[in-house]
């Protein structure tokens, strides 16, 4: 099967755009709905790649539930299988804790972390918070009456982030409450639904909405300002955090060392690409790639963070 991903790898071995030569094809696994951000970003790098050549035809799929942890119970499964990425991130570490799975992200074959985003604070626009002071009164006074709903499973970013805002303002983060959906899409839906009063989220997924004027960012949660989106950080407003997310991608335990390289050159020649530096502006992402053992040590520090902090909120 090394020949399957070399001649993938290499478009000048004879496997072009579109072609299949009786070769298996090249599949990404994304552990969300459609309209999420792991879908997004799979989605935007599988593009570039069969637009460059770097692969041929690659399969995207989708494998919903337990946010993330059936698709990871998938990709350990398919111990040994040379054909298979899965887009992942700081959400799905967390979601094997609190659904009880015994699989765990740093058990898998480490590819590469491909990027970073900040969380933002999302409300529709005709919302009563104006700002995010407004949120941050209304949230001191009555913790509970404030529903707050994001993309990810407790234990995800969209989870971790309000309940590290919680601890920086005040709340007790067993107060807030939290309803996870499965994905951006989902989010949206009930953002714009008005079954939420707030939404946190990567802002990658939500472009076309904060252009329109359709949603409205009262905060990100990064260090610095995102180009584009009227909004200030958090510490500007005087909530002393920080926090970012980030995607990467594994592939199943069992695999040789020369399939893993060369899924790793994939993914070294999508990030060398002028198309995928674009994508990075335009979603908002940052550039935060990282290959080999320093990935594979921050796939076991990010499991040890998760769990840290999922036994403080007692979910885990």
């Amino acid at each position: 099967m090394l020949v399957v991903l070399a001649a993938l790898v290499v478009a000048g071995c004879g496997v072009t755009r579109g072609e299949d030569n009786g070769l298996h094809r090249l599949r990404m696994m994304v552990p969300n709905s459609p309209g999420g951000g792991y879908d997004l970003t799979a989605r935007t790098a599988v593009k570039i790649m069969e637009d460059n050549d770097i692969t041929g035809r690659v399969q995207v799929f989708n494998v919903l539930g337990a946010g993330g942890t059936v698709a990871m119970a998938r990709l350990m499964n398919e111990e040994g299988n040379d054909d298979l990425m899965m887009m992942m991130g700081l959400g799905v570490v967390g979601a094997v804790y609190t659904n009880g799975s015994s699989a765990r992200v740093s058990d898998a074959t480490a590819l590469a972390k491909v990027v970073e985003e900040q969380e933002g604070i999302l409300v529709p626009a005709d919302s009563p918070f104006r700002t995010v002071n407004d949120f941050v009164e209304a949230w001191k006074a009555n913790p509970a009456s404030v529903t707050i709903g994001g993309g990810s499973s407790p234990g995800g970013p969209d989870h971790l982030f309000p309940m590290e805002t919680a601890r920086a303002v005040g709340i007790d983060a067993r107060q807030v409450n939290y309803v996870a959906y499965d994905g951006g899409g989902d989010l949206l839906t009930a953002l714009l639904g008005k079954k939420i009063a707030a939404g946190t989220s990567g802002l990658g997924e939500y472009v076309d909405q904060i252009e329109s004027g359709t949603v409205r960012v009262l905060a990100v949660s990064g260090s610095e300002r995102v180009a584009g989106i009227d909004a200030p950080t958090l510490t500007e407003a005087g909530v002393d955090l920080t926090f970012t997310n980030w995607r990467g991608v594994l592939a199943p335990p069992g695999i040789s060392d020369e399939t893993r390289d060369s899924m790793v050159k994939v993914l070294e020649e999508l990030h060398d690409t002028p198309e995928w530096k674009e994508a990075l502006v335009k979603n908002g992402w940052s550039d935060a790639f990282l290959t080999g053992a320093e990935f594979e040590q921050f796939l076991r520090d990010q499991d040890q963070r998760v769990s840290s902090t999922l036994s403080e909120l007692g979910l885990a």
